[in-house]
């Protein structure tokens, strides 16, 4: 019998990941068992977990225990078997998945394109995330990028919608934007994506002493600063755009009583040092706010009519993913075991800025 292995964390505790072993059950009809290929994992999935509860992550692949969770990832699969007549075995698909094997779908909405999962938890969901794409439809899909896809795709889609929520809010008043954690691949995404605009404001990158070198070496950022440089060297006069990616409240803190009455908003992307969450007593919170970007896709659905968002940032990110290739290296895990301590690797902050993990559980 085929098995299906699932790796849950403890809701609690990120850190206590074990495997879930149960039969991989022939689908119902109208549903298909995908085989999860390959999916990524970032600092990006971490945030899944912490914000869990808060955001709805955690009821996308339910648990019979309430206290594990399944975090959610974005990788490749191949149709394993269908009871859809509109979607044939073997059809490549990208989209959202269980850190697991195998996952079963229920297509709605079924166009030479894509399809949306109908499984009536997911209902009330962010439909960016029920969204599936058939690769195999694709005339432009090219395999060799499946990496660069799962690992990229949905930080850059985040990082383009950083961007033009910037823009569509004239840049809230601001002279320039700084970017928190700029060594982030989200942050990276959002440097190519204001560099790519030549009407907008210049972009300062902030991030640690040690990333400083690999930061610059972009050449993404009109200046590249330290945390430890944000009093001597950031321009307090000039009115601020903070895009926050790091979740460090030590941080925002800082930059908050620097720049005072010059702050004019603080975008909360991601937790990259989740553990330090949490604001200080300078935090100016009524001009922060946690930025959601299924939201600011959904807006634009309505602005730019079907497919506009996806035609728009599609480009955005292939031009990315192509120069953000000279710069990551992959890591592969191809076992359960390598799956947990790649995970681990990346909760734990160890796996670098320039490396990014691609997993497969068989």
């Amino acid at each position: 019998m085929t098995t299906s292995t699932t790796l849950t964390v403890l809701k609690s505790d990120l850190s206590d990941c074990k495997p879930a072993v149960q039969p991989a059950r022939s689908p119902a009809p109208g549903n298909i068992r995908v085989r999860v290929s390959r999916f990524g994992l970032t600092a990006n999935n971490i945030t899944y977990g912490v914000v869990g509860d808060r955001i709805g992550y955690w009821n996308f692949f339910p648990t019979s225990d309430p206290d594990w969770g399944v975090i959610p990832v974005w990788g490749i699969g191949c149709v394993e078997e269908s009871d859809c007549p509109e979607i044939s075995v073997g059809e490549r698909l990208y989209g959202y998945w269980p850190m697991g094997s195998h996952l079963t779908l229920t297509p709605t909405r079924i166009d030479d394109h894509r399809f949306f999962d109908g499984a009536p938890h997911r209902a009330e969901l962010a439909a960016v995330y029920n969204r599936y794409l058939r690769l195999s439809n694709d005339p432009d899909d090219d395999p060799e990028t499946d990496d660069l896809r799962m690992v990229l795709w949905p930080l850059y889609a985040t990082s383009f919608c950083l961007w033009d929520f910037a823009r569509d809010n004239d840049w809230f008043g601001a002279e320039q934007v700084a970017i928190v954690s700029a060594s982030s691949k989200t942050g990276i995404g959002t440097g190519y994506a204001f560099k790519a605009d030549p009407n907008s404001l210049p972009i300062i990158g902030l991030t640690s002493n040690g990333n400083l070198p690999r930061v610059e070496a972009l050449k993404l950022f009109d200046q590249v600063m330290s945390y430890e440089e944000i009093e001597s060297r950031l321009d307090a006069t000039r009115p601020t755009l903070i895009i926050d990616m790091s979740g460090s409240g030590q941080i925002i803190s800082r930059l908050h009583r620097h720049l005072g009455r010059s702050m004019m908003f603080t975008s909360h992307v991601g937790l990259t040092h989740y553990t330090e969450a949490g604001m200080g007593e300078h935090y100016i919170r009524d001009r922060s706010e946690m930025f959601f970007a299924p939201g600011h896709i959904a807006k634009r659905g309505k602005d730019w009519g079907a497919g506009e968002f996806e035609k728009r940032s599609g480009e955005f990110w292939r031009t990315a993913a192509s120069e953000s290739a000279e710069w990551l290296a992959l890591k592969h895990a191809a076992s359960v075991e390598e799956a947990v301590d790649a995970y681990r690797d990346v909760l734990e902050g160890k796996t670098p800025p320039n490396e990014a993990w691609t997993v497969s559980i068989p």
